[in-house]
């Protein structure tokens, strides 16, 4: 049977795992901006740098399930939903969640090797800059927190291209994009805007890359091994 590219109308069904991701999220949303404002979630969950004094271990997990605001939520949940449910069906439910937390914990790894090469870097330029200008400098990395599903989405979207990569998607749903090229494309706008470091921009680029190169790495272990599609 050939992958290349996929055909919609053989799964109508939201599977289970993908169900509960969606579920969650949005719960954790509406907790967090509406029923709990005065509670200090964001705190619990988002992943802190490990020397901020919010840093817990939980977050590398939780952190996946928590969102900036309605448009972050929106359109990570929408790719989950378009791409996971297509793997989930494929894989079963063991595999997919596998997967996505794999990709999500490569997102927050990468991010990490970023906040530990600033913190570096800051440390090292100690005799040019003052004390203060340090000080504030490694706050805001101590203060810095990863949310959100984008890193293991990305690595849904790098499965879904290396199973279908001449299905077309909808680029901001108007321009038609083989899935092959789109992930490139991705890749290659992420690690540009990871490179550029411009100001205030608060997305975490390279969580994006980590994600995506998890998945690849785990798509060609499973590809070795004969167990691509099962």
């Amino acid at each position: 049977m050939s992958f290349q590219e996929f055909k919609p109308r053989q799964f109508q069904q939201v599977p289970s795992v993908v169900k509960y991701i969606l579920i969650i999220n949005v719960a954790l949303f509406v907790a967090s901006r509406v029923l709990f404002t005065n509670f200090p979630i964001d705190n619990l969950l988002d992943l802190h740098y490990y020397k901020s004094g919010l840093f817990m271990p939980h977050q590398f997990i939780t952190h996946l399930f928590m969102h900036a605001n309605i448009s972050h939520l929106f359109f990570n949940m929408l790719g989950v939903y378009m791409f996971g449910s297509i793997l989930e069906n494929i894989w079963g439910a063991k595999r997919f969640i596998n997967f996505y937390i794999l990709c999500g914990l490569g997102a927050a790894l990468a991010q990490y090797a970023v906040y530990f090469y600033q913190d570096i870097e800051i440390s090292a330029y100690l005799n040019t800059l003052d004390l203060n200008t340090m000080l504030e400098q490694k706050q805001y990395i101590y203060d810095s927190a990863c949310l959100g599903a984008s890193g293991a989405l990305f690595g849904l979207l790098v499965a879904f291209a290396m199973m279908f990569p001449n299905t077309e998607l909808q680029l901001y749903f108007v321009i038609p994009v083989k899935a092959k090229y789109l992930v490139i494309g991705y890749g290659l706008f992420e690690l540009f805007s990871g490179l550029s470091n411009n100001m205030g921009d608060n997305v975490a680029h390279f969580a994006h890359l980590g994600g995506l190169v998890v998945g690849v790495i785990i798509m060609l272990i499973w590809k070795r091994n004969k167990t691509f599609f099962y």
